[in-house]
């Protein structure tokens, strides 16, 4: 699953860069504590050492590296504090959203968010777990759109992709696609008849399904974790 992408018509090196780790890290090629060089990467990349401290940057204030003077640059374990944070912010900003998409929806929104399932119901069909990843994100900001608060979909998927790492370390990933899709149909069902308190209700309910997840998954991998 990947996180959000920095990316315009023309990708710059740092966007590049940002990419690709960003990739690495919520697909989990690159480990909690795994150390990463700054030189090395730009070696791989063919491009100087700014671009990749620039990069860097991006993904410490993402929570996703540490970067401390003298010492090798590191991907971040996962903090069980940060996740309660970054979830009660997604949550808080998400009802907003919801409340508003039922007050704002018409024919065209209607079709938009049938369309988001349709495609839904066809990866989980085909038990593809990366594509509903990425489609999840869009129903999502399809959510925002309709709401007429396009600029919350950036703070929505800030916080979704610190979360999206555990999602990856969840065991059985594919058997929780179906459960996720059940839960975009009662948001949108809600959202298309205009019920902002059933589709807020059906929002945090979806929001919940991480919360054994988190359980299980920080004791099964305990070392991911800070301490």
């Amino acid at each position: 699953m990947a996180l959000v992408r920095q990316a315009g018509a023309r990708e710059t090196s740092v966007d590049l860069v940002f990419n690709h780790l960003s990739e690495q890290i919520a697909s989990l090629r690159l480990l909690p504590g795994d150390k990463i060089s700054e030189a090395e990467i730009a070696a791989e990349f063919g491009v100087s050492r700014q671009p990749v401290r620039d990069a860097f940057n991006r993904l410490v204030s993402l929570d996703l590296l540490v970067s401390r003077p003298q010492r090798a640059t590191e991907v971040k374990r996962i903090s069980l504090r940060e996740i309660a944070k970054s979830r009660f912010v997604r949550a808080a900003v998400e009802a907003r959203v919801l409340g508003q998409a039922a007050m704002e929806c018409d024919a065209k929104d209607v079709a938009i968010l049938n369309a988001s399932l349709e495609r839904q119901r066809k990866t989980v069909q085909d038990n593809d777990f990366a594509a509903f990843g990425v489609l999840d994100y869009q129903f999502h900001e399809a959510l925002c759109g309709i709401a007429k608060a396009d600029f919350a979909f950036e703070i929505i998927s800030a916080e979704k992709a610190k979360v999206d790492r555990l999602c990856m370390l969840g065991l059985a990933k594919g058997d929780r696609m179906p459960v996720l899709l059940s839960d975009h149909e009662a948001i949108a069902a809600a959202v298309e008849r205009g019920d902002a308190d059933a589709a807020v209700e059906a929002g945090m309910l979806h929001l919940s399904r991480l919360d054994g997840t988190i359980e299980t998954v920080s004791k099964i991998n305990a070392r991911y974790f800070d301490p």
